[in-house]
């Protein structure tokens, strides 16, 4: 039992930090789909994640779990509206990848964690310890702070944390199968998705098939790209612990922060240094909150006694 529990922790890991790395380099790869505008990417992403998921589901035999799932209102309706969350959150990143503010998107996901603390107080109740606490008023000073350097709120950043907080929040209620659940969300969304893109090639303003091959293999290629990394999140969460999949995260916004720099260069005044440095020492308090709460004396390889669904899991 024990070489198999460190052996899917090691596997869990793996499959995060694959996540973690797929989505630092998110906005390159957008950035080559250019000159393809922001709603035909997000389009693509739809139409071309759900034709992947079909070939998924049939290759690993799911249908009748999918089934299953199906005949439940109440988890239909959460990945419905958990459906909206995701294309709002796509639709906002991939702009802003397009219109370069790869940086502040970067803030968006070091600001996420913060955003999922205010839900789990506000929505499930739950209680904040002291490093908690100080970890979300620094989040608040910091955003005050770059609000003053941008002369804007960093709407962009909130927009993103909030979308994609609350995605995971509806996925938590709704507890499904990472694929089952994806290909249910890409579902509601396939036929607005297909719908713009036929109109799109009707009025001669299509970039898919037009541009060049290689951007139109991008273009298709977008379901496997988008479907790949989360599929790996669903298979870390479930055998690696959550305060370290938690830690790894951050390799994502860190991966896109120094892109914004280097890649991109983006301008970073004194000001907005300053708000980053407050989000940061924000993030660096979560993550000593999540060390602590760790070393608990029943975790053994991120099972704790007493959870034998979750031992099940990581067998």
């Amino acid at each position: 039992m024990a070489r198999r529990t460190r052996s899917a922790y090691g596997t869990g890991l793996l499959l995060a930090c694959t996540a973690y790395l797929m989505w630092g380099l998110f906005p390159i790869y957008f950035y080559l789909l250019k000159p393809a505008q922001a709603l035909e990417v997000l389009g693509h992403r739809m139409v071309w994640t759900l034709l992947f998921l079909v070939f998924l589901v049939s290759l690993r035999h799911l249908w009748k779990s999918l089934r299953a799932y199906i005949r439940q209102p109440r988890v239909l309706g959460l990945l419905a509206a958990a459906a909206i969350a995701i294309s709002l959150n796509w639709g906002l990143y991939i702009w802003a990848v397009d219109e370069g503010h790869v940086v502040e998107a970067s803030l968006g996901y070091f600001i996420n964690p913060l955003v999922a603390v205010l839900i789990g107080v506000g929505l499930l109740g739950e209680h904040l310890r002291r490093l908690q606490w100080a970890a979300v008023a620094l989040g608040g000073l910091s955003v005050a702070v770059l609000t003053f350097a941008y002369g804007r709120p960093p709407w962009i950043a909130l927009g993103l944390a909030v979308t994609f907080a609350t995605y995971g929040y509806l996925k938590k209620l709704a507890n499904v199968g990472a694929v089952e659940s994806l290909t249910i969300e890409t579902t509601y969304l396939f036929p607005f998705a297909l719908l713009y893109l036929i109109v799109l090639e009707a009025s001669g303003n299509a970039a898919f098939g037009h541009v060049s091959a290689g951007n139109t293999a991008l273009l298709a290629l977008a379901g496997i790209v988008t479907a790949l990394p989360l599929l790996a999140y669903g298979g870390a969460v479930i055998r690696a612990p959550l305060s370290t999949i938690g830690l790894l995260q951050y390799i994502t916004p860190v991966m896109q922060f120094i892109l914004g720099l280097t890649f991109f260069h983006e301008a970073m005044t004194t000001g907005r240094w300053i708000g980053f440095a407050i989000v940061w020492g924000a993030v660096v308090l979560l993550s000593i909150d999540a060390i602590r709460t760790a070393r608990d004396p029943n975790w053994t390889g991120g099972i704790r006694h007493g959870n034998p669904a979750a031992a099940a899991a990581a067998d």
